[in-house]
């Protein structure tokens, strides 16, 4: 299936919109890794009502007017990446969660490192938010568009969180 993307300036940097027909599919950022990602070829498609909306709605949530996205999404990932993911989205705007909170919310309270490694490779960041998932002392931990745009986008939030974990230890 053909994606169409976008490229959108914001406080964190160049984001890449990308759309599988009527649903976001990706949000990229502008130093991700390769293939964290996995997104077959990409055209521009400076038209595309769904890249379009989600600019507007990513705008307003950087202006400080917009706390929830309304957006069709596709999540392309196994079963158990779709379910930390559909967790994502349920932390509510201004709070963070940790790696083993939403392990246990999804039925598997010991898959705290699978959980981990599932959040990083979330391929909608900011809109199923995965910079609201912190470690367990309260630090900040990994992030795909670096600690700094984790910070920033948890400020933005209003969040709070004891410190930055530099060393990226998840627990």
């Amino acid at each position: 299936m053909p994606y169409t993307f976008i490229t959108l300036p914001s406080p964190v940097g160049e984001l890449k919109l990308v759309a599988n027909d009527s649903r976001l599919a990706a949000i990229l950022w502008e130093n991700d890794k390769p293939n964290r990602v996995r997104i077959g070829p990409m055209s521009e498609a400076a038209d595309s009502p769904i890249l379009l909306q989600t600019a507007r709605q990513l705008e307003e949530y950087f202006a400080g007017t917009r706390n929830r996205f309304d957006l069709e999404l596709e999540f392309v990932g196994s079963e158990f990446q779709k379910k930390v993911w559909a967790a994502l989205l349920t932390i509510p705007f201004g709070e963070t969660r940790t790696y083993s909170q939403i392990a246990t919310q999804i039925g598997h309270p010991a898959a705290v490192r699978a959980v981990g490694a599932a959040n990083g490779r979330n391929p909608i960041s900011i809109v199923a938010p995965c910079h609201r998932v912190i470690g367990a002392s309260g630090k900040l931990t990994g992030f795909a568009g670096g600690l700094e745009a984790k910070e920033r986008l948890l400020t933005l939030e209003g969040g709070q969180w004891s410190e930055i974990d530099k060393t990226g230890d998840l627990f």
